[in-house]
């Protein structure tokens, strides 16, 4: 492998994730695509990029983590109790089931249960999909994860998957020394971090969600050689 490219927190931007893929010339005879989370919400075609993430793994040896979002639409469809139905809807929800079904009500509990048989029955295989996503990844270079690491444990593969998807301040305000590797991050917007929405480096670790679903960018992170670069549209 020639370089390693990294993006997170997609949120349903297809265009924005297939032209980026193209400007960085995205070749996977060459190249590891890490993806680090958050599929679907917010942005409009939710459904078209779990289909797009499902092809970069089962055909071009990707590796895609598990979001808070994506956790989230799994158990809206597995469950669907009325507070996760409130969480979800009230964290850009709605677009997702858009993507999936053809809403033409007001969406009432009726409307909801009905789009969650629909993407039950017809779309089981993203589901299940996003369901089986691992929390994290590690290489030689770095450590992966869609929100970060709490240092309240010293071994932090031992951490709540809790942590893995929705850790935020604490994990960002604290300095690593002993992990030898950075952490590559999504969850928080670097825009929230450092004021703007390119990628934020720090010593001990890198955030790269540029809020492409609220109007921002979506960053790929590429390292090769030991050396970053960043490509974003």
């Amino acid at each position: 492998m020639n370089r390693t490219l990294m993006i997170s927190d997609i949120h349903g931007c297809i265009d924005a994730l297939n032209q980026l893929l193209i400007n960085v010339d995205y070749n996977s005879k060459y190249d590891q695509l890490i993806l680090l989370g958050d599929y679907v919400d917010r942005g409009s075609n939710s459904r078209k990029v779990v289909d797009k993430v499902m092809e970069l793994v089962q055909e071009h040896h990707a590796i895609a983590l598990k979001g808070n979002h994506d956790q989230r639409f799994v158990d809206l469809i597995y469950d669907g109790t009325s507070s996760i139905q409130s969480k979800f809807m009230e964290h850009g929800g709605l677009r997702t089931l858009e993507s999936y079904c053809q809403l033409n009500d007001e969406v009432s509990n009726e409307v909801l249960e009905t789009a969650r048989k629909i993407i039950k029955a017809d779309y089981s295989h993203h589901i299940n999909f996003l369901s089986n996503l691992p929390l994290f990844h590690e290489d030689e270079n770095h450590i992966y994860v869609h929100a970060g690491l709490n240092p309240d444990y010293s071994e932090w593969r031992q951490q709540p998957e809790h942590d893995f998807m929705y850790i935020k301040d604490k994990f960002i305000h604290h300095r690593f020394e002993d992990l030898h590797k950075k952490v590559v991050f999504g969850h928080t917007k670097t825009k929230d971090i450092h004021g703007s929405a390119d990628v934020w480096f720090a010593e001990d670790k890198i955030g790269i969600d540029g809020g492409c679903a609220f109007g921002m960018q979506l960053n790929c992170l590429i390292y090769q050689n030991g050396t970053y670069s960043v490509e974003h549209f």
